[in-house]
Order: structure tokens, then sequence, then C-alpha cells
């Protein structure tokens, strides 16, 4: 896996919060892969395994945002694959919702990201959760974090 280097111009957010909505069955077991395989992601992402990523409301996810969390990423199954049928596609529906309560709440769109990661996948989960850590790196501080 390669890594990038950022500049110190690049970086606003040097060490940013950031929440993982993980379903159960794939994205959950994909993130337990990439531990017990020893593969690095930074620490600063905080798991909350959900038994479906359908169940992730765009409620929970402007919750963590606006009680301090600097990005939110929800991992799911990869479509065709979930185990309640079409719940990761209830969560893909879910998204433009989720972009527009971003607009409304003047938060940037990378602070969210929607990805599917299998059980098989530690390292794509790795990589996933390093790219989203770099993205909001790249971004202030959330408005919403308490000084």
């Amino acid at each position: 896996m390669e890594q990038t280097q950022e500049t110190e111009s690049e970086v606003q957010n040097p060490n940013p919060l950031v929440i993982a909505f993980c379903c159960n069955w794939c994205s959950y077991t994909g993130a337990d892969l990439a531990g017990t395989s020893r593969l690095q992601y930074p620490d600063n992402v905080r798991i909350i395994r959900v038994m479906c990523s359908g169940m992730v409301h765009p409620n929970l996810v402007m919750n963590a945002l606006t009680k301090g969390a600097d990005g939110v990423i929800v991992c799911g199954c990869h479509p065709g694959d979930c185990h309640y049928i079409d719940g990761n596609l209830k969560t893909e529906k879910r998204v433009e919702a989720i972009e527009l309560l971003l607009e409304d709440f003047a938060l940037e769109p990378e602070r969210f990201r929607l990805a599917w990661v299998s059980a098989s996948e530690g390292p794509r989960f790795a990589q996933v959760m390093t790219e989203m850590v770099n993205a909001v790196k790249k971004l202030p501080p959330s408005p919403y974090k308490a000084g």
C-alpha cells in the first residue's frame, strides 16, 4: 500500500476524529481482518458496529458530525452481497439526503463517504480508512468541535 506524504500546507487538521459505521457481516469483519493481519491504518478512526449499513439513518451521520467528529464513513457489504438482501441499497439511496444535510449544515462534502468493504478485504479496509483520514486532514477542524 502506497503512503502519500502531505505537505505542511495541505494539513489543516493533523489529528481528525473519524467515525466509521461498519456493517456486522462484511466491513466490521474486514476491519477485524485488517487488525489480525496487522495492517496499519490511522488510530483516530472510531468504529461503530451496526447490523447493516442500511440501519445508518442520515440523522446518525449528522449527529456524529455536529457532536465533534471531523468525518464520518459508512461501510457496508458490496451491492448484491447484503446479509439483509437490500440494506446496502437503502444506504446508497440515503447518500443524497446526507449530502443535502451537509450543505444545510455548511459542512464540506468530503466529511462523509460511503464505501463497500467485504469480510475478506482487510487491506481494502485499511486503505479506505487511510484515504478518509487523509482527506479530512486537508479540511479545517469541524466547526462543531468543542474548543
